[in-house]
C-alpha cells in the first residue's frame, strides 16, 4: 500500500493536502471514540473524503503496530494511554505519512504539530514536535 512516489501535485495542490490531514483526524477520532476501523468509519460517510485523506488513514491503519512502538521507545516516560488521545491520533497518521509517502518529513511534522496545537493541549505542538522529530530521524533518512 505504498505511495512512495507520489509528489504532492499528484494530489493536487497543497493545500488540499493540508485539508485531508484536517480530515483525517477528524475522521480518525471519530473512529477512536466509536471504535471503528478506518472501513467502519467511511462506510457512515454519506460522501467520500478527501483521497489524500483516506491515504493517510489507512496508512495510520497499517502502520499503528509500528507507529505505536516509535512512540513508546521516544516518548521516554510516557505510556500511550497516559497521553492526550488526539496527540496519539495525529502522531500515528504522521508517522503513517513518514513510512508511506515521500512527503517532505518537514512538511509532515509542520502539519502535524499545527493539527496537535489547534486540537488538543496547549503543550501538545511541543510534545508532538519533540516525538515526531526523533521519530523521523529514525525512520527517514
Amino acid at each position: 500500500m505504498s505511495n512512495r512516489g507520489q509528489s504532492e501535485r499528484d494530489e493536487g495542490r497543497v493545500g488540499s493536502r493540508r485539508e485531508a490531514r484536517e480530515r483525517a483526524v477528524e475522521l480518525g477520532y471519530e473512529a477512536h471514540t466509536r471504535d471503528f476501523t478506518v472501513d467502519e468509519i467511511l462506510a457512515t460517510l454519506p460522501l467520500e473524503p478527501e483521497p489524500y485523506a483516506v491515504v493517510l488513514l489507512r496508512a495510520a491503519e497499517v502502520e499503528r503496530t509500528r507507529a505505536d512502538e516509535l512512540i513508546r521507545e521516544t516518548a521516554t516516560g510516557w505510556t500511550l494511554e497516559r497521553m492526550a488521545a488526539m496527540d496519539v491520533l495525529v502522531m500515528r497518521l504522521a508517522i503513517g505519512e513518514m513510512l508511506t509517502t515521500d512527503v517532505p518529513t518537514g512538511v509532515i511534522l509542520a502539519e502535524a504539530v499545527d493539527l496537535a496545537s489547534r486540537y488538543s493541549t496547549d503543550e501538545s505542538g511541543r510534545f508532538v514536535n519533540g516525538v515526531l522529530s526523533a521519530i523521523a530521524k529514525k525512520v527517514r533518512t
